[in-house]
């Protein structure tokens, strides 16, 4: 990065950090610091609850995706708006009735303690691991293309942001929050402006719908059904099924029972203003994403008519080049580049040679074009076979680097530091709303529920900053170990999830819909569940079975239901009396 670069990265980052310091004061006990005394307005509560959903893998990932698979991913999202609709009418009334800390304390209440810490548990695993994965991902990607050490990145990543957290809780978590959206929303903007106007003249946003529908990226809606007559494909991961059903068990699990979620509503003044909030994400989040994966499109676009790399990922050229490849690696760029050339003069005017220029009907060579394209598509397959080869121990999964590529190779200076600060704050949002939440779990669910001694209001809040800097240690230490993961990051984020979440949304649905069974028959169903869906998805990954992660949502949820109601006929226990309100 050039120097202006760095300034704009550096002054962004510290103003965040000092704003979250200087927003963060609020009074020293457990409200304040976990709760913001409940005192958040809605529209605070609707930045938080989209800032922590919407990591640096959103806007790192999302674009890539959109490039190479289409925009099919948004269907990840239709289950959502119903979802919220759910849990503003179930959870949020009972969470905010009960003036708890944490969304687990309620099962104590409704069930027994047993429950409550087995739930809490699965959280703190799921949601510690998936944080060290969240920041591992973006540290990996800006490692890869800016020549940065990884262990430095992931605790610059992870690391900063522990400071305005320990400090404000809570509060300060939502102040920035508010600040980073803005942030980073504008910066995604004047890139999806800059791809436009580097296009030729006479190509816009109507050229560049159409070319996207050509090349089959405005796959919006798929329904999962084989063309061909054949049946449902249940491994397909985003089509219109497993969007409504699976996306919306995931949903409801995330946003009614994952305590970085909840902790964000729970902030809010009233029971209406949570609400609002969550409401009115429902109704953003489906075009926020949208927008996104749009801006995927445009980049594949604007590479239609300039050069486009043979693999976007440079370190892995790199690495290439320092193995038994590299001779053969210089014969592929070169044949590559000359395709890629060829194909690039039948898109300008005559006597043309570098950069855009006045547009010619690409039909007209259609057939030329056709046949480069599937010879450069040749070089990209030897690419990336010589990546997975043992010997190299290379990445040859690209999609992730796709965008932030575009950032560095053409965006003028300064702005490349804004779009590489806008991948820390959306790492920021996230991790900085899940280390709040971890704390809270830990103190509140485990240390001054087990602990013995009766704790004063400054030694609790004491304790809550040491849970907090304990848990950012931890996940920037997962994130070290992360690396190992490889290309397999940002999928891991999303099954991981799908493992535990399914369960702790069964155990809630039975609390709040299933009055007559008690603790033992929902503790057995949810332990013995569990360790099915872990099965499901070993004998998934090995083939055995054909089934998306997104499923393993819908089939944790039923299955503590079903087996709840069976072990609880089985075990004919007294029924609990009360229903909640």
């Amino acid at each position: 990065m050039s120097r202006p670069d760095w300034i704009v990265l550096a002054l962004t980052l510290l103003g965040i950090i000092a704003y979250g310091l200087y927003k963060g004061r609020t009074t020293r006990d457990l409200d304040g610091y976990f709760l913001s005394n409940r005192a958040v307005p809605w529209y605070m509560v609707l930045l938080g609850i989209m800032g922590t959903q919407a990591s640096a893998v959103t806007f790192l990932s999302a674009p890539g995706q959109a490039y190479t698979d289409g925009m099919r991913f948004v269907q990840y999202y239709f289950g959502l708006p119903l979802a919220m609709v759910v849990l503003c009418i179930s959870f949020v009334p009972v969470f905010h009735r009960l003036k708890v800390y944490t969304a687990y304390e309620y099962l104590e209440q409704r069930f027994d303690l047993k429950t409550r810490t087995l739930t809490s548990f699965l959280f703190l695993l799921q949601r510690g691991l998936s944080t060290g994965i969240s920041i591992s991902a973006p540290s990996i990607i800006l490692s890869s293309l800016l020549g940065w050490d990884i262990v430095w990145t992931n605790i610059f990543m992870g690391g900063l942001l522990i400071i305005y957290t320990v400090s404000g809780g809570a509060k300060a978590v939502a102040y920035t929050q508010q600040l980073q959206m803005v942030i980073i929303f504008s910066g995604m903007t004047i890139a999806a402006y800059l791809v436009v106007h580097r296009l030729p003249a006479g190509v816009g946003l109507t050229e560049i719908l159409h070319m996207g529908g050509k090349a089959g990226k405005l796959n919006i809606i798929t329904t999962g059904f084989s063309r061909k007559g054949g049946g449902f494909d249940w491994n397909d991961r985003y089509n219109l099924l497993s969007g409504i059903i699976g996306g919306f068990f995931l949903a409801l699990s995330y946003f009614g029972t994952d305590q970085s979620q909840v902790g964000r509503y729970l902030t809010a003044r009233s029971v209406s203003e949570s609400r609002l909030g969550l409401l009115l994400n429902g109704l953003v989040k489906v075009p926020m994403q949208f927008l996104i994966l749009l801006l995927g499109v445009m980049v594949f676009a604007f590479y239609q008519y300039n050069h486009e790399p043979v693999f976007f990922n440079k370190s892995q050229i790199d690495l290439l080049a320092h193995s038994k490849y590299k001779d053969s690696l210089s014969f592929v760029t070169t044949r590559y580049d000359a395709a890629e050339n060829q194909r690039l003069s039948t898109l300008r005017g005559p006597g043309t040679t570098d950069g855009p220029a006045d547009l010619v009907d690409p039909s007209l060579l259609e057939s030329r074009k056709e046949a480069l394209e599937k010879e450069k598509a040749g070089y990209k397959a030897t690419i990336r076979r010589w990546l997975d080869d043992p010997a190299v121990g290379g990445d040859s999964n690209d999609t992730n680097y796709i965008f932030l590529r575009f950032v560095t190779d053409y965006l003028p200076k300064g702005l490349v530091g804004l779009l590489i600060a806008v991948i820390f704050l959306a790492a920021w949002g996230s991790i900085a709303a899940t280390l709040n939440s971890l704390a809270s779990c830990t103190i509140i669910d485990f240390h001054r529920r087990f602990s013995s001694k009766q704790l004063t209001t400054n030694r609790e809040y004491r304790l809550s900053q040491m849970y907090t800097f304990f848990w950012g240690i931890f996940c920037v230490a997962v994130a070290q170990l992360a690396y190992n993961l490889g290309n397999s990051l940002i999928e891991a984020v999303n099954v991981l999830g799908s493992l535990f979440y399914g369960v702790i949304l069964g155990i809630f649905l039975v609390a709040f819909y299933r009055p007559k069974v008690t603790g033992w028959p929902v503790f057995i169903s949810a332990v013995i569940v569990e360790i099915g869906v872990i099965v499901l998805n070993i004998l998934s990954r090995k083939g055995i079975v054909s089934l998306s992660f997104l499923w393993f949502n819908l089939v944790g949820a039923a299955g503590v239901m079903l087996l709840s109601e069976v072990l609880q006929a089985v075990m004919k226990k007294k029924p609990v009396d009360e229903k909640p309100g």
